[in-house]
């Protein structure tokens, strides 16, 4: 999951482009060849991670003098970040795959005698990991660079909260609501609602927001600074826990008992418009808002969300019906955590469906249409609709189900898929409606 990223800042290396590597020497066409699948639809993670890296190791082993300049230079430009992220990927692996809080004490807490004594040890593996961020970055940027000269902008996401086990919270615990022994003393989630009973434990870390405040929020601005620079639009998820956020004991096994605590609010956000002003980000304001998160979302200046397939449930009345949009806000038929539309149609409660149906006016064809119709023809400043609606498919297709740990991020779009006919289509769309 992108939610329990090793790192705020590193790259994934699976996403690396082999065949660029081995344009550039770094890899054969052979070990190219013998690393592809069958069955492209899907991901599947343990094979990607048996074939993936020992192909990147090899990659190192030959790049390794020709890039020793630049990734010397690389480091020094990620000072911040990149040694500590490579040293705990290096840990990491010296300890069989064992999470954070399972290293031995010394290092864990990080013992002085100890890091010198690992960063000697490790320092080759350390240099294949920072390597790898190296070919990432030169990568995307020109992944980005081209889709901006195209007119393209690219929205990233960005997780609020980190996973318990990754570089952050091993290099930073002071910014961290940690115990001595670097334990969580109370984790992240959502109380019970009307989709769950026991409410969503997701098992992050919470922020010190008081220690964060007493250095202007530093962590947060380099970490905002170096997203803007990667996307040139950022969606800063579960954005109500700015105002407040939602402590579980860390005990717990659901979220149940948890309770709402002050966030840093306003402070925060003026502290980001101070830093980056003019930046472009949309908060993910889903959920239940206050009337505080209400202010905040709306004194930050920040378009929020509005979700189709949230308009027409039964159970909540909303904000979500096309009629009630503001401009300053983006529409989306679905987003990475609900189902297909198509799925939708079919598994909602026949009320919901029934009355999609009539707001939209869809008689006789897939209610996936008359989605993408309406958003695209709301007030909303930005129309956002998943490749999986544009094409129309089903639950197989979902991308995530939330607080599922099995069986997600596999989704994988099939070569052909983006057909001619289907350009046409999202063009036409977008003339029609002026997007």
């Amino acid at each position: 999951s992108p939610y329990m990223s090793p790192s705020s800042f590193a790259g994934n290396p699976f996403f690396l482009d082999l065949e660029e590597l081995t344009r550039e020497g770094l890899l054969t066409q052979k070990e190219l060849d013998a690393a592809r699948r069958a069955d492209p639809d899907r991901v599947d993670y343990a094979w990607l991670h048996q074939t993936r890296i020992p192909l990147l190791r090899r990659a190192w082993e030959r790049g390794r003098v020709c890039y020793a300049q630049p990734l010397a230079e690389f480091m020094v430009e990620e000072a911040d970040w990149l040694p500590d992220y490579a040293l705990f990927l290096a840990l990491r692996e010296r300890f069989g795959g064992k999470e954070l809080k399972d290293w031995p004490d010394e290092i864990r807490l990080r013992h002085p005698s100890a890091l010198a004594r690992y960063r000697a040890e490790l320092a080759d593996e350390c240099a294949f990991h920072a390597f790898l961020q190296l070919l990432f970055f030169r990568q995307w940027t020109a992944v980005k660079a081209y889709a901006n000269g195209k007119g393209i902008s690219i929205i990233g996401d960005l997780p609020i909260y980190v996973s318990p086990d990754s570089a952050e919270v091993w290099s930073r615990p002071e910014l961290f609501q940690l115990k001595e022994d670097m334990t969580p003393s109370g984790v992240a989630g959502v109380p019970p609602d009307a989709f769950s009973d026991k409410g969503q434990h997701w098992g992050n870390p919470l922020y010190d927001w008081p220690r964060h405040k007493a250095t202007g929020y530093a962590w947060w601005r380099r970490r905002l600074r170096h997203a803007l620079t990667i996307y040139d639009v950022v969606r800063i998820d579960h954005f109500r826990g700015f105002e407040s956020y939602y402590s579980i004991p860390a005990r717990d096994t659901t979220a149940q008992n948890g309770s709402w605590q002050p966030g840093p609010g306003m402070d925060f956000i003026g502290a980001i418009h101070a830093e980056m002003p003019g930046a472009q980000i949309i908060a993910e304001d889903l959920g239940y808002l206050t009337p505080q998160v209400k202010e905040l979302l709306e004194g930050s200046g920040y378009p929020g969300m509005k979700v189709l397939q949230f308009a027409f449930d039964r159970r909540e009345a909303g904000d979500y019906l096309p009629h009630n949009y503001q401009h300053n806000s983006v529409v989306y038929t679905g987003t990475h955590d609900n189902t297909t539309t198509a799925a939708w149609e079919t598994d909602a409660h026949p009320e919901d469906v029934a009355r999609a149906r009539a707001y939209l006016h869809a008689e006789g064809e897939p209610l996936v249409e008359g989605f993408i119709r309406a958003a695209m023809a709301s007030v909303s400043a930005t129309a956002i609709i998943p490749m999986q609606d544009w094409l129309g498919l089903g639950a197989e297709a979902r991308m995530n189900v939330p607080s599922r740990p099995w069986g997600n991020w596999q989704w994988r779009l099939e070569p052909g898929a983006l057909t001619p006919a289907l350009a046409q289509r999202i063009a036409a769309l977008t003339e029609l409606y002026g997007r």
